[in-house]
């Protein structure tokens, strides 16, 4: 028996709500931002979550290096990864020239964490 339910992801970024409108354009799943901008969520209406808090004096990780560590990221399975390619830099995010496979392709978002679209 699970001792806890519906688990989310909280990623550290420098304005949780910018983050969460891109993942939530990303994922199509509900935005929602506090009042005082320290927090934003993504929920998809399943359930599951995705948290963005606010640091102050965040500093991005520098994939692939391990200088300053990915700390996470996110893997998601597209249908077509020319199309999604596209749509997710008209939303922010940055190809990362460093491309290790040829099923995945490496972004950074916003706030530099590294996803990949993974070819479905």
């Amino acid at each position: 028996m699970a001792i806890a339910r519906l688990p989310s992801l909280v990623i550290d970024c420098p304005d949780p709500g910018a983050l969460a409108r891109f993942y939530g354009a990303m994922l199509d799943w509900k935005v929602d931002v506090d009042n005082d901008l320290s927090w934003a969520e993504v929920r998809a209406d399943y359930g599951d979550c995705i948290c963005f808090q606010k640091v102050e004096d965040y500093t991005p990780p520098r994939w692939p290096s391990q200088e300053l560590p990915q700390q996470m990221h996110l893997d998601v399975v597209v249908d077509d990864l020319d199309a999604a390619e596209s749509a997710v830099v008209e939303l922010g995010a940055t190809k990362h020239e460093h491309q290790p496979g040829t099923t995945f392709r490496v972004f950074l978002d916003p706030a530099g964490h590294p996803f990949c679209l993974c070819a479905g």
